[in-house]
């Protein structure tokens, strides 16, 4: 595979990513003079009904838990308003009240909002930058308890932090993704030999020091064919061929690793960086298997275009499938082999190399998710998704019933959303 890197932070309308129409405007496009400078332009607010720039209501549309509702829901709305701002907010366990807001500062997007643990103890974690889903510029923060800034996290070897993960590891390390740009040669697949590609890399980042312990990037390890998004029309129009959305740790050797333009999740060995096997796509080392009950889509696949997929132990993968994406990820002509998004509960056996689509949880109104979205499997074995590009979440029981849904205002959408546990020191 030969390549050549060529630039640091390049986006475009094209590969930036457009969650519907009336969404577009909302993406900010990457902000290069942000780079490399400690961001602490970052306020608290508490909203009240004269603040016209408070957090974007959350509306409660189905709710049978009522007070069995258990761990407070985090999500982080954008959009563009005259009336509320974007940012993260903790809402009460039933959604109606808001806990506490952390409005985005001018000009940014804050995603992935949640409770993690760092060095013992419950903290705050979100990413704020610009450039969401395409070259994205930006920056990881830890809140303690208090609700103050206790550090920050930024890529490194020259990239910046993309917005789609930033997770805490059981070291005390951040597992952080980045995008960044490349000239491939394209011609064994039908391309140009210039073409400009998006490379997506994944990085474990010491907190306290900002060393970089493990660097992997996509061009290294997986081929170019295996993409499933079209070569655009142009060489130098940025192919996102691979779009890297998420981390996470499967055990002490390995990560799980998720591309959403290959509709592939990757184990990769934590040391070597190598594959050891790959769940979907094109090149998949299971047998697809749907248990009764669910269904593969019309492509003989679990998933497509996903996202967030987690590894719980004893087989087990959690999978948010979007089902469609439309060219360049924009949404924009999108085809779906499924007429809906869903969250997903799948069973690898790796002797026998299968994976058994054992559980589906499909979006209440049958509608598709054209980007975004994750899946939380809750300890009482409910599954709580945020919806993505859609507006709303859902919390569904252990039966497979929606049993709470809630929606943002019109033109808002939450990149994550989760029901989590915690408590505030004032």
């Amino acid at each position: 595979m030969h390549h050549q890197r060529i630039g640091l932070l390049a986006t475009t309308a094209a590969t930036a990513l457009t969650l519907t129409a009336a969404l577009a405007a909302t993406v900010p496009a990457a902000d290069a003079a942000t780079y490399g400078h400690r961001s602490h332009d970052v306020h608290h607010v508490l909203p009240s009904a004269a603040d016209t720039s408070a957090a974007p209501p959350v509306t409660v549309t189905k709710n049978k838990l009522g007070s069995r509702a258990k761990g407070d829901i985090f999500v982080a709305p954008y959009g563009t308003s005259d009336t509320y701002a974007s940012g993260a907010e903790i809402l009460s366990p039933n959604g109606k009240k808001v806990l506490w807001y952390h409005r985005a500062a001018a000009g940014k997007t804050i995603a992935d909002f949640r409770t993690q643990t760092y060095r013992g103890k419950k903290v705050l974690t979100f990413w704020q930058g610009t450039g969401l889903g395409g070259v994205a510029t930006g920056t990881d923060y830890i809140y303690n308890d208090k609700y103050r800034q206790i550090a920050e996290v930024h890529a490194g070897n020259g990239l910046s932090a993309d917005g789609h993960e930033f997770l805490i590891t059981k070291k005390n390390t951040a597992l952080i993704l980045s995008y960044t740009t490349a000239t491939a040669d394209l011609t064994s697949i039908g391309g140009p030999a210039n073409q400009t590609v998006i490379d997506g890399v994944v990085q474990e980042v010491d907190i306290r020091t900002g060393k970089v312990l493990f660097s992997w990037n996509s061009a290294d390890h997986v081929p170019y064919s295996e993409s499933q998004q079209p070569l655009p029309a142009s060489a130098s129009t940025p192919w996102d061929w691979f779009h890297v959305n998420a981390v996470k740790e499967q055990g002490r050797k390995h990560l799980l690793i998720d591309a959403r333009n290959t509709w592939t999740a990757y184990d990769v060995n934590r040391r070597s960086g190598a594959i050891d096997w790959k769940l979907g796509g094109k090149n998949s080392s299971f047998t697809l298997k749907a248990a009764d009950g669910t269904e593969l889509n019309d492509a003989g696949r679990i998933f497509a275009w996903q996202h967030d997929a987690e590894a719980h132990g004893h087989g087990l993968i959690t999978v948010f499938d979007n089902e469609s994406a439309g060219t360049a990820n924009t949404g924009q002509g999108a085809v779906s082999s499924l007429g809906h998004s869903r969250s997903t509960k799948i069973r690898l056996d790796l002797k026998h190399r299968t994976a058994t689509l054992v559980k589906e949880y499909d979006e209440p109104t049958g509608t598709l998710a054209s980007s975004q979205g994750n899946t939380q499997l809750l300890s009482n074995g409910h599954v709580f998704t945020g919806w993505g590009a859609l507006p709303h979440l859902s919390e569904f029981n252990a039966r497979g019933k929606d049993v709470f849904d809630a929606s943002y205002p019109t033109g808002f959408v939450s990149y994550r959303a989760y029901r989590l546990p915690w408590k505030a020191r004032r």
